[in-house]
């Protein structure tokens, strides 16, 4: 019996293995793309960032790849609403229908048309009290101490906060003045509270008569301690300053403008 010297049978992964590219055919050969040129625009060239559309899997050249997630697009959130919004609805109410936006502004003579500017005060503040040294002055007013010349109020000294009627050009400014001394009658009563007396008027001005503080303001105090307080002297004042604002909230007011500036000693 011979031996039988035979080629050996090849199989079927040893011949995938011995296969070059060049032995598919050439119509399963991925050709090599080449940029278009534009025939319109002949210095146009492929930018060399991706496109939007080269992720996307309709034009994925393998599909047998797991397809990726499409680029998504997210838009920058809508602004926040306009905190003066309340603000101008508020001034529209006031006003009547006429917005804030659409109504020029008139002169101070024309705004001054139809106001009422009588408050129903008392008259004849200069013979009840006699003006002294300006104490301090804001943006529609100034504050002077005064002494009382008669009534019940005679020989005390006081201060009188003084506001020009030529300031309030709005039926807002007037409003504020109302507000202001109705506020000051309803907190009456508190030891830690500027005590009101009463309030006069003329043709020009109106007065607000209320308790003198000699003592000036706290922040002129703190600074005057080397802008500090001890922890001691603090709680004293702190117990105070809280006790003034749980009468005021127990009236319905909020004071809304707390520092030291307007604390008085």
């Amino acid at each position: 019996m011979g031996i039988c010297h035979g080629k050996p049978i090849e199989t079927q992964q040893s011949q995938r293995e011995t296969n070059t590219p060049s032995e598919f055919p050439s119509e399963l050969q991925t050709p090599t793309k080449t940029p278009k040129s534009s025939s319109k625009f002949p210095f146009y060239s492929p930018s060399p960032l991706p496109s939007w559309f080269k992720n996307s899997p309709s034009s994925n050249s393998n599909p047998s790849s797991v397809s990726s997630t499409p680029l998504r697009i997210f838009k920058r959130p809508f602004p926040p609403p306009s905190p003066a919004k309340h603000i101008r609805a508020l001034l529209a109410r006031r006003h009547g229908s006429v917005k804030p936006n659409e109504a020029s502004i008139p002169e101070a003579s024309e705004c001054e048309l139809g106001l009422d500017k009588s408050f129903g005060f008392a008259k004849q503040f200069s013979a009840h009290y006699e003006l002294s040294d300006e104490v301090g002055r804001g943006h529609f007013g100034y504050t002077c101490s005064a002494k009382g010349k008669k009534g019940a109020f005679k020989g005390l000294n006081v201060a009188v906060k003084v506001i020009p009627k030529a300031k309030m050009t709005t039926a807002i400014a007037i409003e504020d003045v109302r507000r202001e001394v109705k506020i000051l009658r309803a907190l009456t009563g508190h030891k830690n509270l500027v005590q009101f007396y009463e309030a006069y008027e003329d043709d020009d001005n109106v007065y607000i008569v209320m308790e003198l503080c000699k003592g000036g303001e706290l922040l002129d105090r703190i600074l005057s301690r080397g802008g500090k307080y001890s922890e001691e002297d603090a709680r004293v004042v702190m117990i105070q300053i809280l006790s003034v604002v749980a009468f005021c909230h127990l009236q319905g007011v909020v004071h809304r403008d707390l520092k030291p500036e307007v604390i008085k000693l």
